[in-house]
């Protein structure tokens, strides 16, 4: 099986060859953003640090999103939001709420976490479990929802 990087890589020429432009501008933007990471690592990156960097960048296009349409930049929304559906190819995919909650349910009764305080010790956890199928924003929100109860 091809390693993630050369698929980002071979999706590259083919968008490259239909003139998909955005398509191009994002995944050469994206392996930019691997190579740094690799520098900064000092050697190559493994398919899970590769999915963390994509889902570094797929967090900052929802930012972005987010904050451009509060700014009534409409334009800038759509640029936003076709860069994250290419990138977001790449990223597993994403836990349910459901399923979430049910790995919290499990870490919960394995920590015997009482209130918000264990809240670090239990997003810990639970992070480690989802990996990257998950976003950290609404794993806390679910946690937080419990701890509270």
């Amino acid at each position: 099986m091809a390693s993630l990087i050369e698929a980002i890589n071979q999706d590259l020429v083919k968008f490259q060859k239909a003139k998909d432009e955005i398509a191009v501008s994002s995944l050469r933007l994206l392996i930019s953003d691997v190579k740094n990471a690799q520098i900064a690592k000092g050697g190559e990156l493994s398919d899970a640090e590769i999915v963390e960097v994509i889902a570094k960048k797929a967090k900052r296009h929802k930012e972005s999103i987010e904050a451009y349409g509060q700014a009534g930049r409409q334009d800038l929304v759509g640029k936003e939001q076709a860069e994250l559906a290419v990138i977001s190819k790449y990223l597993p995919k994403q836990l349910t709420d459901v399923e979430i909650e049910k790995i919290v349910d499990e870490v919960l009764s394995q920590t015997e976490a009482a209130n918000l305080g264990d809240l670090g010790k239990v997003m810990g956890q639970v992070m480690a479990k989802v990996g990257g199928q998950a976003d950290g924003g609404r794993v806390s929100e679910i946690v937080k929802g419990k701890l509270a109860r």
